[in-house]
C-alpha cells in the first residue's frame, strides 16, 4: 500500500498556518516596538503591552476560553444537547461508581504526598554528609527520569500474575511462591489495587522530594548547627528543633507540588488497570467520560463536570503554593 503524504499535510496545514501567522504577527509587533522613538511618556506602556500581548493572547486561547467552555458544557448533557442544570454534578456525588472514584482520589491525595515527602526527607537526612552521598541520592532520583507510563509498565511486570501451576514472571508473586503462599492478582483486587498503584507514584515522587529537601538541609546556616551542637543537642533534637523549623517552607512546597501532581494522575491508572476493578480516579474518569464514552448522551457533560471539579480542587492548592513561595521570597 502506497503511503499518501498529502493526507497528513491536509490534516496539519491549518495548525501550521496558525503558527506561522502568529509568528509573523509577533515579529511585526516586535519590529514596531523596536523602531518606536526613544522618547514619549507612553513608550514604556507600549513595550509592556507589546511583549505581554502575545502571551496573554495565547493564555486566553489555550486556557481561559477552554475553561469557560468547559464550565458552560458542564450544565449540558453534551456539546449540542439540552440544558440539564446541576444534574451532572449531582451524578458525581450520587452515582456509586463515581463515589468509589472519589474515594480512590482521596486515598491518592492523602497517601502519595505524605509518604513521598516523608520518605524523601528521611532519606535526605540519613545520607547527608555521608560517604557516597551522591551515589545514594542518584539511586532514589533515577525514577524521576522515567515517565509515569514507563513506571507503570515496570511495576506491572513486578505485579504480574500467573496461575499457581505456572512459572511466575512477577517478582512479588515469585516471592509469595517461595514463601509457600498462593500468587495474587495485585492489580485486579479492590481496594488493594489502588494502594499498589500508589506505590508507583511514591517511587517516582520520593526522588523529587529528596532532592529539594536535601538542598534545603544543606542551606541551613552552619552557625545554627554548631550552636545547637555546643548546647548538647542530640541528633533527634537537632532534627526537630533545628532542621525541621528551618526547612519547613521547603517541606510545604514539596508536599503541595506532589499533591497537585497526584490530583492530576492519569497515566498510571490508564496503563495499569485502565480504570477497571474499581480503581478509577478523578482525572482518568474525566477522560473516560469525555472521550471514551462520548457516544453516551451525557458523557461529555459528565466529563466537563468532572473537569470543573478537578479545577476547583487544584486551584486552591496552587494559590496556597504561590503564597508560600512569596513568603519565602520576602524572607530572603
Amino acid at each position: 500500500m502506497e503511503y499518501d503524504f498529502s493526507e497528513d499535510v491536509a490534516k496539519i496545514w491549518p495548525a501550521l498556518l496558525f503558527i506561522g501567522g502568529f509568528a509573523v504577527a509577533v515579529g511585526a509587533v516586535l519590529f514596531v516596538l523596536d523602531i518606536l522613538p526613544r522618547w514619549g511618556k507612553h513608550k514604556e506602556r507600549l513595550h509592556v503591552l507589546g511583549f505581554l500581548g502575545p502571551a496573554l493572547l495565547l493564555l486566553c486561547v489555550g486556557l481561559i476560553y477552554p475553561l469557560i467552555r468547559t464550565i458552560v458544557l458542564s450544565f449540558y448533557n453534551n456539546a449540542h444537547g439540552k440544558f440539564v442544570g446541576v444534574d451532572n454534578y449531582s451524578w458525581i456525588v450520587t452515582n456509586p461508581d463515581t463515589l468509589v472514584m472519589l474515594r480512590n482520589t482521596l486515598i491518592w491525595v492523602v497517601c502519595v504526598p505524605l509518604v513521598s515527602t516523608g520518605f524523601g526527607l528521611l532519606y535526605a537526612v540519613l545520607v547527608d554528609k555521608t560517604r557516597g552521598e551522591a551515589f545514594a541520592k542518584s539511586l532514589i532520583f533515577l525514577p524521576m527520569a522515567i515517565s509515569l507510563v514507563g513506571a507503570a509498565i515496570i511495576w506491572k511486570f513486578i505485579y504480574a500474575y500467573r496461575e499457581a501451576d505456572q512459572d511466575q514472571i512477577g517478582l512479588l508473586n515469585q516471592i509469595l511462591v517461595w514463601l509457600g503462599m498462593e500468587p495474587r492478582q495485585f492489580l485486579t483486587e479492590s481496594p488493594g489495587n489502588t494502594f499498589y498503584m500508589i506505590i508507583m507514584m511514591i517511587w517516582i515522587q520520593a526522588g523529587f522530594a529528596m532532592v529539594i529537601l536535601s538542598a534545603a538541609i544543606k542551606a541551613i546556616p552552619s552557625e545554627i548547627v554548631e550552636a545547637a551542637k555546643l548546647d548538647g543537642a542530640n541528633p533527634w533534637q537537632m532534627f526537630w528543633r533545628v532542621t525541621m523549623p528551618t526547612i519547613r517552607p521547603a517541606v510545604v512546597v514539596v508536599t503541595i507540588t506532589i499533591t497537585i501532581a497526584t490530583l492530576k494522575v492519569f497515566d498510571i491508572v490508564r496503563t495499569s488497570t485502565n480504570g477497571n476493578f474499581k480503581s478509577s480516579v478523578l482525572a482518568f474518569e474525566m477522560y473516560n467520560q469525555a472521550f471514551r464514552l462520548s457516544d453516551d448522551p451525557s458523557g461529555e457533560g459528565h466529563g466537563a463536570a468532572l473537569a470543573v471539579v478537578l479545577f476547583l480542587l487544584v486551584v486552591p492548592v496552587v494559590l496556597y503554593q504561590v503564597r508560600q513561595l512569596r513568603k519565602r521570597a520576602e524572607i530572603r
